[in-house]
């Protein structure tokens, strides 16, 4: 049977680790909450420990979910809004970790992009930066017939890739094990806070 992270470790304890690394790290999602019969995910990093986690506590396309980090601390309170016939997804950063100790604005959005594309799916990304720095904007692009998607920049430059986890024989792994590669000097609890939207918004936590 193929392991979700086949690399042996040691024993290694439940740390924080830093969002923002001056190399490309790699990522394994799994699509499962360590809550039993719970929904949500579970994030490895490339040696084989829990960074972040998602617990929904067995509810499905939930209004409002929590990034945590391993041990339970909230980066991120998610909310589902909608104004008039439009939805979209917020992500407030929190201060000390709690729920409801958070930034009064968001740190980013995300909704559903109509425009025509050769994308199956877009997503308009708009991410707040402290101060009086200008915003940033970001697109979450699938394509047709492919568990795969990225983000990307303005200009179209790579920010992270998410796909199917192969083992490394190349065999690849269930629907619900993915390989997520964030590009240097990228905050990884800002990415997986809009890969938290992006499989909301597709169902599949």
């Amino acid at each position: 049977m193929l392991k979700i992270h086949p690399q042996h470790v040691p024993y290694l304890p439940l740390v924080s680790v830093p969002f923002t690394t001056s190399t490309e790290e790699t990522f394994t999602i799994w699509m499962k909450s360590l809550i039993l019969s719970g929904k949500g995910c579970t994030v490895f990093d490339s040696n084989g420990r829990i960074v972040y986690r998602v617990d929904n506590y067995n509810r499905k396309y939930c209004d409002e979910v929590y990034l945590m980090d391993s041990t339970g601390k909230v980066l991120f309170t998610i909310r589902r809004k909608k104004f008039r016939l439009i939805k979209y997804w917020e992500g407030f950063r929190t201060f000390s970790g709690r729920v409801n100790d958070e930034d009064k604005n968001p740190g980013f959005e995300v909704r559903k992009s109509c425009r025509i594309s050769r994308c199956d799916s877009i997503c308009e990304v708009i991410v707040r930066l402290h101060g009086d720095q200008p915003c940033q904007h970001y697109r979450i692009e699938s394509c047709p017939g492919k568990s795969t998607f990225k983000i990307v920049d303005k200009l179209g430059r790579l920010i992270t890739e998410v796909k199917r986890k192969q083992s490394k024989s190349g065999v690849s792994l269930g629907e619900d094990v993915l390989t997520m590669v964030v590009e240097p000097h990228i905050d990884h609890s800002l990415v997986m806070g809009l890969v938290v939207v992006y499989s909301l918004i597709n169902g599949t936590m």
